[in-house]
């Protein structure tokens, strides 16, 4: 399989961790591409008509992509468990979209400052997602505590690659601050082998 990357981006870090978590990570070949909405990549719309990171080629079908779609077909492959099964799929999967919308705001914040203008800079919108963010931090905070202490599953690797994400790129905001326990939950989750081995490149 090839697996079209970027090291920085949050999606791809979830995908690394699960392909770590469940031992596949040597069935992969990673394609590094440099990609933003404004500078599409020609070989990534070969694999997503998108031209977003992470997309997955395989052998067995065609190519895969968006990342819940990829760490579902790898858990799959793997029989992992990663997304249980019964009632409690659906936690689980509710708690990656949540942290896939911390992501997703927090991408687009990025995006906001990287690659507009400052003249043209649009401080609500930025203030908008940055109230996505502290929403969905301190939901996580007051509503799925319980979960994250429970046994490794798709939910713990997307938290752990949101929250990462946060402090990559907007550290300045202190997520920390009013969320302690979660807090407390990202320093042990942080220090597992994956998370470390897939940390992004500071800068």
């Amino acid at each position: 399989m090839k697996l079209y990357y970027s090291a920085s981006s949050p999606f791809v870090r979830k995908v690394m961790v699960l392909l770590h978590e469940t031992c596949q990570l040597d069935d992969v070949t990673l394609v590094d591409i440099s990609v933003t909405p404004v500078a599409p990549s020609d070989a990534l719309r070969a694999a997503n008509p998108l031209s977003k990171v992470p997309a997955l080629d395989r052998t067995d079908g065609p190519a895969l992509y968006d990342s819940r779609v990829i760490c579902a077909y790898l858990d799959d492959r793997a029989q992992a468990g990663l997304y249980r099964s019964g009632a409690e799929r659906w936690d689980m999967m509710t708690l990656e979209a949540t942290a896939d919308g911390i992501m997703d705001a927090a991408l687009s914040a990025r995006y906001e400052v990287g690659l507009r203008p400052a003249e043209l800079q649009w401080q609500d919108w930025l203030e908008g997602q940055w109230s996505k963010m502290a929403i969905g931090v301190g939901t996580l905070e007051r509503l799925w505590m319980a979960h994250l202490a429970k046994p490794l599953n798709i939910g713990h690797i997307a938290v752990g690659c949101a929250l990462g994400y946060l402090d990559l790129r907007h550290a300045d905001r202190d997520w920390r601050a009013s969320a302690p326990a979660l807090a407390d939950w990202y320093a042990g989750f942080s220090a597992r082998p994956s998370m470390v081995a897939t940390a992004p490149p500071q800068g």
